[in-house]
């Protein structure tokens, strides 16, 4: 069955063969984890036949067809603009609580929204800062919350939460810096219906799943999902086929964070080695019939890119040979010029 299984799922997540289209690719993948930007970038354009990163990226910042937002397990994700809506309403039907009390959460909400409104730039995380306090109040930049090593001012407090889920998003970089913006426009779903479509998509890419699995990859409580969820999903049959093919696949790519079970997916030293504590996407993972065989790690310099793979058992020249392959295509979508080694990847999880 499993073999079945992961045929299924290779090919819903276009790594059996391409797709043409970034919508419809990053709605299959459940959105493209973002946290890495540069990774998540990559996950995308691999997909796409012909895919560049500077092609995502054009989608993302010219054509708008993606936005940069908060996803689930609150983590930044890439999402389908046109599933906006539905990811809006979902994320703010699962359980949360807000720091602060409702009146003063909402007084922040209305300066985050107008404050990107009235910014046709974007406004970087300073400037949104001075924005909030400016409209809401000197309170709303209290140094109340510690942050690597520091302290955040309050009215960060509730950004990325389902407060602020449609809110406002990510806008193009200004150099090194981060800027915020509005959202692409969008009609709402009702939240518990968007809820559970998120879920039956889930179960499309990534199924079938136990409700721990469900309620991991949305990073709530077991007892709310049955609470609130009693779907019952009719799929297609399992194909009578095997996954085949070498993909390389960037750190926290989705196919690898949301796929269960962890001992199916990650066999044998896969498990001790391309995860990192039972955790999913610290390591770029080399993905070899759909399923993990080892990492991998990349070093760029000047105009080129050196990948280093470590496979956990060695390959055939027939999987040599797609490995290859893979490495030429990766050098296509990122623009620069590929070298392979076959050795030990030295550096440590999410390095």
């Amino acid at each position: 069955m499993w073999s079945s299984v992961i045929a299924r799922r290779a090919a819903r997540n276009f790594l059996d063969e391409p797709g043409s289209d970034v919508g419809e690719v990053v709605a299959a993948m459940g959105g493209a984890h973002a946290q890495v930007m540069s990774a998540g970038l990559q996950s995308v354009a691999l997909r796409l036949k012909g895919g560049t990163v500077a092609g995502v990226t054009s989608a993302l910042w010219d054509d708008r067809t993606l936005v940069k937002t908060w996803g689930p397990r609150g983590t930044v994700h890439l999402l389908p603009t046109r599933d906006l809506g539905l990811w809006t309403a979902a994320l703010s039907a699962l359980p949360h609580k807000s720091p602060m009390t409702p009146g003063k959460t909402d007084q922040i909400v209305a300066a985050l929204s107008s404050a990107v409104r009235d910014a046709a730039d974007g406004l970087t995380v300073d400037e949104l800062g001075a924005e909030v306090v400016k409209r809401a109040g000197s309170w709303a930049g209290d140094l109340v919350m510690p942050a690597f090593q520091t302290m955040w001012p309050r009215w960060r407090q509730i950004v990325g939460t389902p407060a602020t889920q449609g809110v406002l998003c990510f806008g193009p970089p200004r150099g090194r810096k981060v800027t915020y913006t509005s959202p692409p426009a969008f009609t709402p779903w009702e939240p518990s219906a968007a809820l559970q479509e998120v879920v039956r998509r889930y179960l499309w890419s990534y199924g079938p799943a136990t409700p721990a699995e469900i309620t991991r990859w949305l990073a709530v409580p077991p007892a709310f999902l049955r609470s609130v969820l009693p779907l019952e999903i009719v799929d297609d049959p399992l194909p009578d086929s095997r996954a085949s093919g070498v993909r390389l696949l960037p750190y926290f790519d989705a196919y690898v964070v949301a796929s269960h079970p962890r001992e199916v997916v990650f066999p044998g030293r896969a498990f001790t080695r391309a995860l990192n504590r039972g955790q999913a996407g610290n390591f770029p993972v080399l993905l070899v019939d759909g399923l993990a065989a080892g990492v991998w790690h990349q070093r760029r310099a000047g105009r080129r890119v050196h990948l280093t793979v470590e496979p956990v058992e060695p390959l055939s020249r027939h999987r040599l040979a797609a490995l290859d392959d893979e490495v030429a295509r990766l050098g296509q979508a990122l623009d620069l010029r590929p070298t392979l080694e076959i050795g030990v990847v030295s550096v440590g999880p999410h390095a």
